[in-house]
């Protein structure tokens, strides 16, 4: 009887939130918002937001670096999949971009910033003796330049990345080496006889994550405070402003501004999808002149250096990062720091812990909750045959393609009625509805590839069927389990806007506390933080490939 309520507690966290916050945020677009004296609908808040100063710019820099973004992410994550995929080398890859899946997108955006700013490590490394600067040049606009140039490099070292694996992922169901031979036999190299025969194969199961991808970029909010334009923002940002700001006059222009963002990522969406028949079109008429040039596996083999080059970025990220954070005196233009020092560790060693141990309670409680609903759901659809559709997956995906700021504002109003606002218990709440999908996309596909005769086997023995699941099941799963529990962790310690409008600005975690900082403060308390931000998640994915390994090390498949 529980199991089979999993799937309704589940469409609850998943679409409830959306739903009902979308609604909330609607409304007062539109002047109905009783508790600030909005009692009638109206078109004021748009006339007001249609009257903000340089609106125009902000809804470029939302749509343009976006499309952007997603573009050049899928061409870059195709490219060094094709680049890749006939070499030995790809489990090593993979493990390279284990840190820059873990890392949160701002502490990256952090590294990114240390990195290519003016004063930054790049800058360092080659001057004076090759640039001949000997202080930071002050026309050089390398973070927060006007055609988001920079917003869109720091979104592409993580969303190349996230991209790639999903491939990789997806390359599984396919037969990728029949595939490959069949074009080889034809005359075309490797890297051209995967982008024309492979990956068309693989890009309906990766369109759902393309979308995500999409609708982050158009709507990411730390990361553009961070390394994006500051006047004006991107829409998201704008908006977030007005809905954070003391002033309550703007809160229905935030509403107005919250829902367009909406519009404009299903605009973004739809158009997306009606680009995917010419472009379809265009390729099969390529295919079937039979050309036999190389300008395709050429182009693979550039989008795959392009992406090499940004995951070594963003490794470099990280470590700046650390060098900051252990950093004494540290003049330009020194490529290193002048001393190296500890006291900070041992200083601010009280707040991070504080802020790690609020960040990582939230997250494991999240965790914890989206896998008892994920394990639930799948275990009723293996005990009544269920079969989900595409449906299903869409819905999973719900929470990753709304923006969240278009909800997250209605969801906000629904805790203050309810006097859950600014509580842990609110946080976890808020988190929950973006590490379940994440939880439940991990440990499906493994859930339901476990061989039926295990548990057939243990029911002839006469176990019933919790026993089963118990002692058969979830031994078998415990890998796959603790790798999807590490990624809603990591999902969880990332989350900004939820923390920030669930927690009513009186919840801290080390993600807040970075964006907080990078407005103005110490470069080493900063690095620290997020320091502290990569290094919970990668933790987490230490102990989910060490923790089976110690249990199961006598049982060969197992560990």
């Amino acid at each position: 009887m529980l199991l089979r309520l999993a799937p309704a507690a589940t469409l609850a966290v998943l679409a409830g939130p959306v739903v009902l916050g979308l609604a909330f945020t609607v409304l007062p677009a539109f002047g109905f918002l009783p508790a600030l004296g909005g009692t009638t609908f109206s078109l004021d808040p748009w006339r007001g937001l249609l009257a903000a100063p340089g609106l125009s710019t902000a809804l470029t820099l939302t749509v343009g670096t976006g499309l952007a973004t997603t573009l050049l992410a899928l061409a870059l994550a195709a490219g060094l999949c094709a680049a890749v995929a006939h070499r030995p080398g790809m489990a090593r890859l993979q493990r390279l971009m284990v840190p820059l899946l873990a890392s949160p997108p701002s502490g990256l955006a952090l590294g990114f910033a240390f990195l290519v700013m003016p004063s930054g490590w790049l800058v360092r490394l080659v001057s004076p003796w090759a640039t001949g600067w000997a202080v930071p040049p002050a026309g050089l606009v390398t973070v927060g330049d006007p055609l988001g140039i920079s917003l869109v490099a720091a979104l592409l070292i993580k969303e190349v990345p996230y991209l790639t694996l999903m491939v990789f992922a997806a390359s599984a169901t396919v037969p990728v080496e029949r595939l490959m031979a069949a074009a080889r036999a034809l005359g075309r190299d490797a890297a051209t006889a995967w982008v024309s025969v492979v990956f068309p194969q693989l890009y309906r199961q990766v369109r759902l994550p393309v979308f995500a991808v999409l609708a982050f970029s158009m709507s990411v909010v730390d990361v553009a405070i961070i390394v994006g334009s500051t006047n004006p923002p991107p829409l998201a940002v704008l908006a977030t402003r007005w809905f954070l700001g003391y002033d309550l006059a703007y809160f229905h222009t935030a509403a107005a501004a919250a829902t367009l963002q909406l519009v404009l990522v299903a605009l973004a969406i739809l158009l997306w999808l009606a680009l995917e028949r010419p472009v379809a079109a265009l390729g099969r008429r390529w295919l079937a002149r039979g050309s036999r040039s190389r300008a395709a596996g050429g182009a693979a083999g550039v989008a795959g250096a392009v992406a090499a080059l940004l995951i070594l970025l963003g490794l470099l990220s990280l470590l700046a990062m650390l060098v900051w954070s252990l950093a004494g005196s540290w003049r330009f233009p020194a490529a290193l720091p002048d001393s190296w020092q500890l006291w900070l560790w041992r200083g601010e060693a009280g707040d991070a812990a504080a802020l790690a141990s609020t960040s990582a309670g939230i997250g494991l409680a999240a965790v914890a909750v989206a896998l008892v609903l994920t394990l639930a759901c799948l275990e009723n659809e293996q005990r009544h045959g269920l079969h989900p559709g595409a449906a299903v997956q869409w819905l999973v995906y719900l929470p990753l393609i709304v923006p969240q700021i278009a909800f997250l504002f209605g969801v906000q109003v629904l805790l203050v009625r309810a006097g859950l606002d600014g509580t842990l218990l609110a946080v976890v709440w808020a988190h929950l509805v973006f590490v379940l999908p994440f939880v439940f996309l991990s440990l499906a596909d493994a859930y339901r590839a476990l061989d039926p005769r295990y548990a057939m086997t243990a029911a002839a023995m006469g176990a019933g069927r919790w026993q089963v699941f118990l002692t058969v099941k979830l031994p078998l799963l415990a890998r796959p389990i603790l790798i999807a529990a590490a990624v809603g962790f990591a999902v969880s310690i990332a989350q900004y806007l939820p923390t920030l409008f669930a927690g009513a600005g009186r919840v801290a975690t080390l993600t807040t506390e970075a964006v907080t900082l990078s407005s103005g403060g110490d470069r080493r308390i900063l690095g620290l933080v997020a320091v502290l931000q990569a290094a919970l998640p990668l933790a987490a994915y230490g102990l989910a490939l060490a923790l089976p390994f110690l249990a199961f090390r006598r049982f060969r498949g197992m560990a």
